[in-house]
Protein backbone atom coordinates (compact mmCIF):
# COMPACT_ATOMS: atom_id res chain seq x y z
CA UNK A 1 0.00 0.00 0.00
CA UNK A 2 1.48 3.29 -1.03
CA UNK A 3 1.75 5.89 1.63
CA UNK A 4 0.11 9.18 0.95
CA UNK A 5 1.68 12.53 1.61
CA UNK A 6 -1.63 13.76 2.96
CA UNK A 7 -1.57 14.20 6.76
CA UNK A 8 -5.14 12.97 7.12
CA UNK A 9 -4.33 9.72 5.31
CA UNK A 10 -1.24 9.23 7.49
CA UNK A 11 -3.33 9.80 10.57
CA UNK A 12 -5.78 7.06 9.61
CA UNK A 13 -3.11 4.78 8.12
CA UNK A 14 -1.28 4.09 11.38
CA UNK A 15 -2.68 2.67 14.60
CA UNK A 16 -3.51 5.03 17.40
CA UNK A 17 -0.49 5.86 19.48
CA UNK A 18 1.96 4.68 16.86
CA UNK A 19 2.35 8.00 15.07
CA UNK A 20 5.36 10.25 15.35
CA UNK A 21 5.67 11.86 18.73
CA UNK A 22 6.28 15.47 17.87
CA UNK A 23 5.83 17.80 20.78
CA UNK A 24 4.16 20.89 19.50
CA UNK A 25 4.43 23.92 21.70
CA UNK A 26 1.16 24.79 23.29
CA UNK A 27 0.27 28.34 22.54
CA UNK A 28 -1.26 30.21 25.36
CA UNK A 29 -4.48 31.93 24.53
CA UNK A 30 -4.13 34.21 27.51
CA UNK A 31 -0.49 35.31 27.32
CA UNK A 32 -1.47 38.96 27.67
CA UNK A 33 -3.47 38.26 30.83
CA UNK A 34 -0.61 36.33 32.39
CA UNK A 35 1.94 39.02 31.52
CA UNK A 36 -0.22 41.84 32.90
CA UNK A 37 -0.84 39.77 36.00
CA UNK A 38 2.90 39.35 36.56
CA UNK A 39 3.45 43.10 36.02
CA UNK A 40 0.66 43.95 38.47
CA UNK A 41 2.11 41.47 40.95
CA UNK A 42 5.54 43.10 40.56
CA UNK A 43 4.04 46.58 41.08
CA UNK A 44 2.70 45.50 44.42
CA UNK A 45 6.07 44.50 45.84
CA UNK A 46 8.15 46.63 48.20
CA UNK A 47 11.06 46.45 45.74
CA UNK A 48 9.02 48.18 43.05
CA UNK A 49 7.98 50.95 45.45
CA UNK A 50 11.56 51.34 46.63
CA UNK A 51 12.84 51.44 43.02
CA UNK A 52 10.20 54.00 42.02
CA UNK A 53 11.10 56.15 45.02
CA UNK A 54 14.82 55.98 44.21
CA UNK A 55 14.05 56.81 40.55
CA UNK A 56 12.00 59.87 41.57
CA UNK A 57 14.66 61.05 44.05
CA UNK A 58 17.40 60.72 41.42
CA UNK A 59 15.21 62.49 38.82
CA UNK A 60 14.39 65.40 41.13
CA UNK A 61 17.94 65.67 42.49
CA UNK A 62 19.48 65.65 39.03
CA UNK A 63 17.05 68.20 37.62
CA UNK A 64 17.37 70.44 40.65
CA UNK A 65 21.14 70.44 41.17
CA UNK A 66 22.70 69.52 37.82
CA UNK A 67 24.15 72.21 35.58
CA UNK A 68 21.49 74.15 33.69
CA UNK A 69 22.46 72.84 30.25
CA UNK A 70 22.19 69.13 31.43
CA UNK A 71 18.74 69.44 33.01
CA UNK A 72 15.88 68.02 30.97
CA UNK A 73 12.97 68.70 33.37
CA UNK A 74 12.61 72.12 34.92
CA UNK A 75 11.99 72.49 38.64
CA UNK A 76 10.50 75.92 37.90
CA UNK A 77 7.49 74.40 36.18
CA UNK A 78 7.09 71.55 38.69
CA UNK A 79 8.92 68.67 37.04
CA UNK A 80 6.36 68.29 34.27
CA UNK A 81 8.11 65.35 32.57
CA UNK A 82 8.26 63.39 35.86
CA UNK A 83 4.59 64.11 36.48
CA UNK A 84 3.72 62.91 32.98
CA UNK A 85 5.80 59.73 33.45
CA UNK A 86 4.17 58.94 36.78
CA UNK A 87 0.71 59.64 35.34
CA UNK A 88 1.44 57.35 32.40
CA UNK A 89 2.63 54.62 34.75
CA UNK A 90 -0.49 55.00 36.89
CA UNK A 91 -2.78 54.99 33.86
CA UNK A 92 -1.34 51.62 32.80
CA UNK A 93 -1.05 50.22 36.29
CA UNK A 94 -4.71 50.65 37.24
CA UNK A 95 -6.16 48.57 34.35
CA UNK A 96 -3.46 45.93 34.83
CA UNK A 97 -4.35 45.63 38.49
CA UNK A 98 -8.06 45.40 37.62
CA UNK A 99 -7.34 42.74 35.00
CA UNK A 100 -5.29 40.77 37.52
CA UNK A 101 -8.12 41.05 40.05
CA UNK A 102 -10.65 39.84 37.48
CA UNK A 103 -8.46 36.87 36.62
CA UNK A 104 -8.05 36.09 40.32
CA UNK A 105 -11.84 36.31 40.75
CA UNK A 106 -12.26 33.82 37.91
CA UNK A 107 -9.73 31.46 39.52
CA UNK A 108 -11.46 31.87 42.88
CA UNK A 109 -14.83 31.11 41.30
CA UNK A 110 -13.48 27.92 39.71
CA UNK A 111 -11.80 26.95 42.98
CA UNK A 112 -15.03 27.62 44.87
CA UNK A 113 -16.96 25.41 42.45
CA UNK A 114 -14.40 22.63 42.82
CA UNK A 115 -14.53 22.97 46.61
CA UNK A 116 -18.33 22.81 46.51
CA UNK A 117 -18.27 19.66 44.38
CA UNK A 118 -15.64 18.12 46.67
CA UNK A 119 -17.70 19.02 49.74
CA UNK A 120 -20.82 17.45 48.20
CA UNK A 121 -18.85 14.30 47.41
CA UNK A 122 -17.43 14.20 50.94
CA UNK A 123 -20.92 14.65 52.37
CA UNK A 124 -22.27 11.82 50.20
CA UNK A 125 -19.36 9.59 51.26
CA UNK A 126 -19.92 10.44 54.91
CA UNK A 127 -23.64 9.71 54.66
CA UNK A 128 -22.89 6.39 52.94
CA UNK A 129 -20.39 5.43 55.64
CA UNK A 130 -22.86 6.43 58.35
CA UNK A 131 -25.51 4.19 56.76
CA UNK A 132 -23.01 1.35 56.57
CA UNK A 133 -22.07 1.78 60.24
CA UNK A 134 -25.75 1.70 61.22
CA UNK A 135 -26.27 -1.42 59.12
CA UNK A 136 -23.28 -3.07 60.80
CA UNK A 137 -24.59 -2.16 64.23
CA UNK A 138 -27.97 -3.65 63.37
CA UNK A 139 -26.27 -6.77 62.06
CA UNK A 140 -24.15 -6.97 65.21
CA UNK A 141 -27.30 -7.03 67.34
CA UNK A 142 -28.30 -10.25 65.58
CA UNK A 143 -24.90 -11.82 66.23
CA UNK A 144 -24.23 -13.83 69.35
CA UNK A 145 -22.05 -12.24 71.97
CA UNK A 146 -19.26 -14.03 73.83
CA UNK A 147 -21.33 -14.25 76.99
CA UNK A 148 -24.25 -15.76 75.10
CA UNK A 149 -22.00 -18.34 73.43
CA UNK A 150 -20.36 -19.22 76.76
CA UNK A 151 -23.74 -19.72 78.40
CA UNK A 152 -24.95 -21.86 75.50
CA UNK A 153 -21.77 -23.96 75.67
CA UNK A 154 -22.16 -24.39 79.42
CA UNK A 155 -25.78 -25.47 78.93
CA UNK A 156 -24.74 -27.94 76.23
CA UNK A 157 -21.94 -29.25 78.41
CA UNK A 158 -24.38 -29.69 81.27
CA UNK A 159 -26.78 -31.53 78.96
CA UNK A 160 -23.97 -33.74 77.70
CA UNK A 161 -22.84 -34.46 81.25
CA UNK A 162 -26.43 -35.26 82.22
CA UNK A 163 -26.83 -37.55 79.21
CA UNK A 164 -23.49 -39.19 79.91
CA UNK A 165 -24.33 -39.80 83.55
CA UNK A 166 -27.78 -41.06 82.55
CA UNK A 167 -26.32 -43.43 79.97
CA UNK A 168 -23.60 -44.62 82.33
CA UNK A 169 -26.13 -45.37 85.06
CA UNK A 170 -28.37 -47.29 82.69
CA UNK A 171 -25.46 -49.08 81.08
CA UNK A 172 -23.91 -49.88 84.45
CA UNK A 173 -27.19 -51.49 85.54
CA UNK A 174 -27.21 -53.56 82.40
CA UNK A 175 -23.57 -54.52 82.73
CA UNK A 176 -23.57 -55.20 86.52
CA UNK A 177 -25.26 -58.53 86.36
CA UNK A 178 -22.85 -59.66 83.68
CA UNK A 179 -19.92 -58.55 85.74
CA UNK A 180 -21.35 -60.10 88.82
CA UNK A 181 -21.94 -63.40 87.12
CA UNK A 182 -18.57 -63.22 85.50
CA UNK A 183 -17.01 -62.41 88.85
CA UNK A 184 -18.78 -65.35 90.52
CA UNK A 185 -17.65 -67.71 87.85
CA UNK A 186 -14.08 -66.46 88.19
CA UNK A 187 -14.29 -67.10 91.94
CA UNK A 188 -15.57 -70.55 91.35
CA UNK A 189 -12.62 -71.48 89.31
Amino acid sequence: MARSTNDVDDYFDSPKGMGPRIMRPVRSTDRFGRSTESIARAMGTPWFLLGLTVFCIIWITFNAFAPEELRFDSAAIGFTALTLLLSLQASYAAPMILLAQNRQDDRDRVQFEQDRVRAERNLADTEYLAREVVALRLAMKDLATKDFIRQELRDLLAELDAEKSATTTTSSRATRPKRASGARSARAK
